[in-house]
């Protein structure tokens, strides 16, 4: 079964642990997306721009409605993700555990639901 997990936490966090800091934690997570990557668990992986970057698209009567920045106001915004194959929530939850950015603030575990139709990765 496939699992995204989400990354969220406080960007204001990341200015507090400093760049070196910041350059260990992206270490750490290539190097977690390498070893699950050998099991056959990995699907895709990355850290996002902050949230200030992003723009929300809404359709609404048939109108599109573009709002920039964060969709919510919020002190944690999602930061990154991964997305892997896991036979289990128990197995799914020892890689979530092992994420660096779960140090800061909190990774979210969801079962991706899987569509007939949809384009093979």
């Amino acid at each position: 079964m496939k699992y995204m997990l989400l990354v969220h936490h406080d960007e204001h966090v990341l200015t507090t642990v400093g760049e070196s800091e910041l350059q260990q934690m992206r270490a750490e997570s290539v190097q977690l997306a390498n070893e699950i990557n050998s099991n056959g668990q990995y699907v895709d992986a990355a850290p996002l721009q902050p949230a200030s970057t992003g723009t929300c698209v809404r359709m609404r009567d048939g109108q599109r409605l573009i709002t920039d920045g964060p969709f919510a106001e919020t002190r944690e915004q999602l930061g990154g993700y991964f997305l892997v194959n896991a036979k289990d929530l128990d197995e799914v939850l020892a890689i979530a555990a092992r994420i660096p950015g779960a140090r800061i603030g909190t990774v979210e575990v969801r079962p991706v639901v899987q569509l007939d139709g949809l384009p093979e990765s």
